[in-house]
């Protein structure tokens, strides 16, 4: 049965959790403070109600275990994240680690609230949180170590190490809304005119950009039997992936929804043949330094290609030929805007990029369907306007 002493302007609510392998009695306390303006009545009913719930709560066996979060959060890290989580995620949250358990770590995991982990994450939007420029950290960024925090909660509520995720009452600043970058028609035009002066690899990894949206590791995941020359289609079934840990691998795309059909217009798959056919002629010279590679985007050896190498090659063509650098993403939010713009409907455009949920692409390229939505309006009206001139009477 639960205890209770009264301390000051407090009571201390202890339980008995049985004993551990030594024999040493197992303790589990809570400090309840009354609300001001309470009656001794009403503190006496409920600080025997806390004590009660807090008694109910340790015979199910959560804060049987009293550990700091660094502690439980290495457990997390082994048992669960190492096996449930994507490579790219897990090595992204090991290099988390060290600001949260600087700041969080020494906390048992049974004690820490809301407002410890709500003023570290405030931390993180002030200036001086990015230690490269001095500025805050991203919104994104923010969100990454918000995850990680409220991850490993959701695991110690499994486990029945704490009750509830203190992290459900923590608020992440919302940060100001980037419009995403892409390039006009215009643009797009000049960069694949000028890739036809560039080696037939980068031609061909460009050129299906523009046309697929495609994301970067879906690309470079790409093999020469996801594409059907009779049908003109490409599918995409697998990503390749770079991590310091495990070099480059190949890994499942991002979700279900992301392997996918795309059908391509005839000069495209022209290209594609010419290319298979200087990729085989290559492999051919190489001789046995070739390393035998179904992958389209390959190294001079027939490995596949690193992930940063059309990152890097893209921005040495920008610079050659004054062309605005925008990374390669763009490239997938450019494809996004133009299905949009030539009146695609949501769903379909979803469907090509890949996207789990509608949803995300509405939440994604919101400031585009505006536009779009306005271009229909104004259509519209000045189709009703036009009609209704040519119906006026004369003299009127």
């Amino acid at each position: 049965m639960a205890s209770i002493t009264k301390r000051g302007g407090s009571y201390l609510i202890k339980v008995s959790c049985g004993y551990n392998c030594k024999g040493k009695q197992m303790v589990q306390t809570i400090t309840w403070k009354p609300e001001p303006g309470m009656s001794a009545k009403q503190i006496e009913k409920e600080v025997n109600r806390q004590a009660v719930l807090f008694e109910e709560a340790c015979n199910q066996g959560y804060q049987s275990v009293a550990v700091k979060f660094e502690t439980f959060c290495e457990e997390w890290f082994e048992s669960y994240a190492k096996n449930n989580l994507r490579n790219t995620t897990y090595e992204r949250m090991l290099r988390l680690r060290p600001r949260v358990y600087s700041a969080l770590g020494h906390i048992r995991i049974d004690k820490m609230n809301p407002r410890q982990i709500q003023a570290f994450i405030n931390s993180l939007s002030s200036k001086g949180a990015n230690q490269r420029n001095g500025n805050p950290l991203s919104p994104k960024t923010i969100k990454h170590y918000y995850s990680l925090i409220s991850e490993v909660f959701t695991y110690a509520e499994k486990m029945d190490v704490v009750s509830q995720n203190p992290c459900k009452k923590v608020s992440i600043p919302k940060g100001q809304y980037k419009e995403k970058e892409i390039y006009s028609p215009a643009e797009i035009q000049k960069i694949l005119n000028l890739l036809e002066n560039e080696p037939i690899k980068y031609q061909v990894f460009f050129t299906l950009m523009i046309y697929s949206g495609f994301r970067r590791g879906e690309m470079l995941g790409l093999e020469w039997k996801d594409v059907n020359f009779e049908s003109s289609i490409i599918s995409i079934r697998r990503t390749s992936n770079y991590t310091s840990m495990k070099g480059t691998y190949t890994d499942t795309t991002k979700t279900r929804r992301s392997q996918r059909t795309l059908k391509f217009p005839e000069h495209i798959m022209s290209l594609l043949k010419k290319y298979k056919s200087e990729q085989a002629e290559h492999a051919f010279k190489c001789g046995d330094k070739w390393i035998e590679n179904d992958r389209l985007f390959t190294k001079w050896n027939g490995e596949p290609m690193y992930n940063g190498q059309p990152y890097s090659w893209f921005e040495g063509f920008c610079e050659k030929n004054d062309i605005p650098f925008r990374g390669i993403h763009c490239f997938r939010h450019t494809f996004a805007s133009l299905l949009v713009n030539q009146g695609v409907d949501i769903v379909t455009v979803s469907g090509a990029l890949g996207h789990s949920e509608v949803s995300t692409t509405s939440n994604i390229y919101c400031h585009i369907l505006d536009e779009a939505r306005a271009k229909v309006a104004d259509a519209v009206s000045a189709a009703l306007d036009f009609t209704n001139k040519k119906t006026e009477p004369r003299g009127a």
